[in-house]
């Protein structure tokens, strides 16, 4: 979606560019167009809501990327998600009408407002908006079980190759590359986000560059194989992999998956 119109000084997007925004079917109601919702841009490092604070808003970033977290009463993060464009943020305020996560900035963001007033009104009148609406809170929940279900079923390479893989498979859907990205967030906070540590991501991303599954430069990533990411459950040891090359490895992989008997290396997640 292209930025909204200019009005006192500040950008505003209707209700029709919001929905294309969050691909759902725009909302027929009368005069739509005139229904404008400001834009507020943050910059790195800047925090859009804390933990506590009074709801009255809810977020969809247009541009930029973001973390929401948890702080224990030590100061620790527990990373909860990595929105993107196109993601609905604030939702978790609902229920008691105040924050129960924090939100920050990873880059220079772009993020629209629905002040939730304003849109629980929209919703009483026009029950087809409200119905979108919750389904795309649901989305949101559907993604965070299934985060929830990975963290308890694969290995912590299978994690790493599937982030890797939901990654690719957003910046796609944003129109960017999905083979060559930059990771906007540390491996600490993937190793937050995955349940792993910061020594076991930088690990395994390295794992995958040795076999030739991404090659990596610093923060860029770059998706050689993404059937193989998607499929992985774990990498031969790392002493089989130093003795052969990336594509001998790879294979060796494969023919030890479609052995008789053999514990699958890259094979369905179940």
């Amino acid at each position: 979606m292209e930025a909204g119109r200019q009005r006192q000084g500040r950008l505003w997007s209707n209700l029709t560019e919001v929905c294309e925004l969050l691909h759902i079917p725009p909302v027929n109601i009368a005069h739509s167009e005139e229904l404008l919702f400001q834009h507020v841009q943050f910059k790195t490092g800047q925090r859009i809501h804390t933990i506590g604070q009074p709801f009255d808003m809810l977020y969809i970033v247009n541009s930029g990327f973001l973390k929401t977290v948890l702080i224990d009463e030590f100061g620790n993060e527990q990373v909860l998600s990595f929105p993107m464009k196109g993601d609905m943020m604030g939702v978790d305020g609902i229920h008691t009408r105040h924050y129960s996560s924090e939100a920050v900035a990873l880059s220079d963001c772009d993020l629209i407002l629905l002040p939730f007033r304003k849109l629980a009104a929209l919703g009483r009148v026009h029950i087809e908006l409200e119905n979108m609406m919750y389904g795309v809170m649901s989305r949101e929940l559907v993604r965070e079980q299934a985060m929830i279900g990975m963290l308890g079923a694969l290995s912590a390479e299978a994690r790493v190759a599937r982030f890797l893989v939901a990654l690719s498979d957003r910046f796609a859907q944003m129109g960017y590359s999905s083979k060559l990205f930059n990771l906007r967030m540390t491996r600490h906070e993937i190793g937050s986000y995955l349940g792993l540590t910061l020594e076991t991501v930088s690990r395994t991303l390295s794992a995958f560059n040795e076999v030739g599954l991404i090659s990596v430069d610093q923060r860029t990533i770059g998706i050689k194989d993404p059937e193989a990411l998607k499929n992985l459950r774990r990498l031969p040891p790392s002493r089989a992999r130093g003795r052969q090359p990336a594509a001998r490895a790879k294979a060796a992989a494969a023919a030890s998956a479609a052995a008789p008997g053999a514990q699958p290396l890259y094979a369905a997640a179940v």
